[in-house]
């Protein structure tokens, strides 16, 4: 029961304060690992609060054995080998009340997953119709006067891209939308994006959560950024991000242009201020041990 306040407080902390931190500057110059900051948060909240409702449903003091031996690592102080309890009770509770928060995440992150998949499947059938596969270009060519582009993760991967947008871009310009596009679907965005939904369904009120999905969404936009800028010049995809701006795209896809434009625009267009190779690794380390943290908190070793 002592490790609850504990817990409870660094909860707090990372729902509440850490979001301050993580909406600086730096998450901009490496979002790979801004995106992976977020999410190892969210998991770090969600071990936090499903180790505080294990120390409120077990609050006495007494030994597990099975399963719920490896909760009661990190519960309250054990008592003389005479004391243990057989499996009971309070050992379903050990495991029951802190399995529920993650299995409702889960849970939700499921159903996200099913929706867009859901939503892309059937407009993908539209595309099987209306569409024509151009091999050149790799991907589906829209007859319509509208200029977009934009993919459709999952299984059945698909990057479509309409025929006003071909008359608009010059080669360069649609070379670099089509390898941004081709980002979103390499490094599987959607999964993603569908556990920053779900965390944020599953906390709605929660500040951490809702910039994380916020965040999440710009930083994947960023990530394919820099995919296209590995092919084309900045001033190239610059352009063609203004041309783009406007397009419309169906809900489940990932798009060039959007609300999120004139941030990106700003990056692109900045001088590249990559982080030192070292740094990079030594933030990627720390954000790896973030998840750990609330274990630490909760069980902290006991010296000497």
């Amino acid at each position: 029961m002592t490790a609850v306040p504990a817990l409870i407080g660094y909860a707090a902390a990372v729902g509440l304060l850490a979001p301050r931190l993580m909406l600086r500057g730096w998450a901009h110059r490496s979002p790979a690992v801004a995106v992976f900051a977020w999410h190892a948060l969210a998991v770090s909240f969600t071990t936090a609060v499903a180790l505080a409702a294990y120390h409120l449903a077990v609050p006495a003091p007494h030994r597990h054995t099975g399963a719920a031996g490896f909760l009661h690592a990190c519960g309250p102080a054990d008592t003389p080998e005479s004391g243990v309890s057989t499996p009971g009770i309070a050992d379903a509770l050990a495991i029951a009340v802190p399995a529920a928060v993650p299995l409702v995440l889960l849970g939700s992150f499921a159903l996200e997953v099913a929706h867009a998949r859901w939503r892309r499947s059937r407009h993908l059938r539209v595309l099987d119709v209306v569409g024509r596969h151009s091999a050149a270009l790799r991907a589906t060519v829209l007859d319509h006067d509208l200029p977009t582009a934009y993919s459709l993760p999952g299984l059945r991967s698909r990057v479509v891209v309409s025929r006003g947008a071909l008359s608009l871009l010059t080669a360069d310009q649609l070379d670099a939308v089509l390898e941004h596009e081709r980002g979103h679907i390499a490094g599987r965005h959607h999964l993603a994006l569908a556990a920053a939904e779900a965390f944020a369904r599953t906390f709605r009120r929660l500040p951490l959560a809702r910039h994380a999905r916020e965040q999440t969404a710009i930083l994947l936009e960023m990530i394919a950024d820099d995919r296209a800028l590995r092919r084309q010049p900045r001033a190239v995809l610059a352009a063609a991000m203004c041309d783009m701006a406007a397009a419309k795209t169906p809900r489940g896809a990932f798009a060039m242009g959007g609300a999120d434009v004139l941030i990106r625009l700003r990056r692109v267009l900045a001088p590249r201020r990559r982080p030192h190779p070292a740094l990079s690794a030594a933030m990627a380390v720390g954000v790896t041990a973030v998840p750990v943290l609330p274990f630490l908190v909760g069980c902290p070793p006991v010296l000497g």
